[in-house]
């Protein structure tokens, strides 16, 4: 499937006690016709009241917190099923609900974004992380620098520019930033530009992942780091290079991101090993 040109493998988990083991996913992403951004692995509910629990695995083998785009092809796979059109999911980030609206776009409430500095984590205290200390480039001219970062159930660098956010060379930049010791669990790096307030040009450096399509819970940072700072309102479209998400920080704290889902095709995997047979191209 895709999120809104990214690719999302969603991977049927239920009733079965194995899972999507690292190698399998490495090896699923090594192959040119399978190569994703993020497999989500649906499995049985683990705590009442939630339909699955939601595995989210990056394409080198690590474990993602939280995947807006994942969550909803997730929502648009289950829902096909039946006549069922809104879910409540466990994922390590905690739990996220799904919905299918009658337009036909999916929104997902990707809960409350987090700020403090041993919560997104960063591995030094930053009383006001609206604003850090981290650069690339030159002291006294340095090609990006002072981030606002947060936690949207993984951790979130939103730098600010000015000028086309195709202008930098995030293929170089990205790598190096997702791995700064002030991360020490690495991060997701977005660029930002804001055109409007209710309007921002984002380009992600995803992490475990690399240069991305779209990234939802970028989206959602970059909305909630954009009105924190007074750079946006608290809603905005974000047009990524797959197109646009609609994000909203409501009121009650929690962020809500809206935007398509996409199936492309469908098959059966091995998930201890990561083989495919493909079944079925969607139409």
């Amino acid at each position: 499937m895709n999120g809104l040109g990214n690719q999302i493998i969603v991977a049927d988990m239920r009733g079965r006690a194995d899972r999507v083991t690292p190698s399998a996913a490495i090896a699923i992403n090594a192959t040119p016709g399978t190569k994703f951004d993020q497999i989500m692995a649906i499995h049985d509910a683990r705590t009442p009241g939630t339909a699955n629990y939601i595995e989210i695995i990056n394409s080198d083998g690590t474990r993602a917190q939280a995947c807006g785009n994942g969550m909803r092809c997730v929502t648009q796979f289950l829902g096909s099923e039946g006549d069922q059109k809104s879910f409540t999911f466990e994922t390590m980030a905690g739990i996220l609900t799904g919905e299918e609206l009658a337009d036909g776009l999916f929104k997902v409430d990707m809960g409350t974004p987090k700020f403090a500095w041993y919560d997104i984590p960063l591995a030094e205290e930053f009383a006001d992380t609206r604003q850090i200390e981290l650069q690339i480039g030159p002291i006294d001219a340095p090609v990006l620098h002072s981030p606002s970062v947060a936690s949207m159930g993984n951790p979130h660098a939103t730098f600010w520019v000015n000028q086309d956010v195709w202008s930098y060379a995030l293929d170089r930049f990205g790598p190096l930033l997702e791995n700064h010791p002030i991360f020490p669990e690495r991060a997701n790096i977005s660029l930002a530009q804001v055109l409007a307030p209710d309007k921002i040009i984002l380009r992600t450096w995803e992490r475990g992942a690399g240069l991305t399509e779209a990234c939802g819970t970028a989206a959602c940072a970059a909305v909630v780091n954009g009105a924190r700072t007074r750079r946006t309102a608290r809603a905005a479209t974000v047009t990524l290079p797959g197109g646009d998400l609609f994000i909203e920080w409501r009121d009650d704290d929690h962020v809500v991101l809206t935007g398509p889902s996409e199936l492309e095709w469908t098959g059966t995997l091995d998930p201890a090993s990561g083989l495919w047979a493909r079944n079925e191209v969607a139409a």
